[in-house]
């Protein structure tokens, strides 16, 4: 299973730097220079493979030059590219409270009352820390819930659950 770890969101100035997106917790090894990453190109099958010259973080977010990319043009035609590893690649967590991505993603949300609540579509990084995005069980709506042992006490992995106790006002339509 390919997972991504990062997306070009714009090019940044006119010498071919990329902006892009976090998609790991682990930015500093995935995106060393030196780092071979596979990009999957927007719109295409093409798989390419693009060396890390440089990096710097800048608002949340990477600048990074990679070879063969050195102006506007060249960068903004990678607009929307994922970097994507092999799951099979990462190291088993040594922490029993933390999770890939694609751990979380398809498990079923319910409450603490045995209540299903939908299914973990997608995990997402923000500053403020990460959201599970939850396609709600009842009418297929977009429930972000903040991922936070507070609000999501348990997640068994072996039994595809992820048990919330979300404050009131939480799961409710806006």
């Amino acid at each position: 299973m390919e997972l991504v770890v990062g997306r070009v969101a714009k090019s940044h100035g006119v010498r071919g730097e990329l902006v892009v997106e976090i998609r790991t917790d682990d930015p500093e090894s995935r995106f060393a220079p030196g780092t071979t990453l596979r990009g999957k190109l927007p719109r295409s099958t093409e798989v390419r493979e693009f060396t890390i010259e440089s990096v710097r973080e800048h608002s949340g977010r990477l600048l990074v030059f990679v070879r063969g990319v050195a102006d506007r043009t060249a960068a903004d035609a990678l607009r929307g590219t994922l970097f994507v590893v092999d799951s099979a690649d990462l190291p088993p967590s040594d922490d029993p409270d933390e999770y890939y991505d694609h751990e979380l993603e398809g498990l079923t949300v319910q409450l603490t009352d045995g209540t299903v609540v939908g299914t973990v579509t997608e995990v997402l990084h923000s500053a403020a820390g990460e959201l599970l995005s939850v396609e709600s069980a009842e009418d297929k709506r977009e429930i972000l819930i903040p991922f936070v042992t507070a609000i999501v006490p348990t997640v068994s992995i072996a039994d595809k659950l992820v048990v919330i106790d979300p404050p009131e006002g939480l799961l409710d339509p806006e």
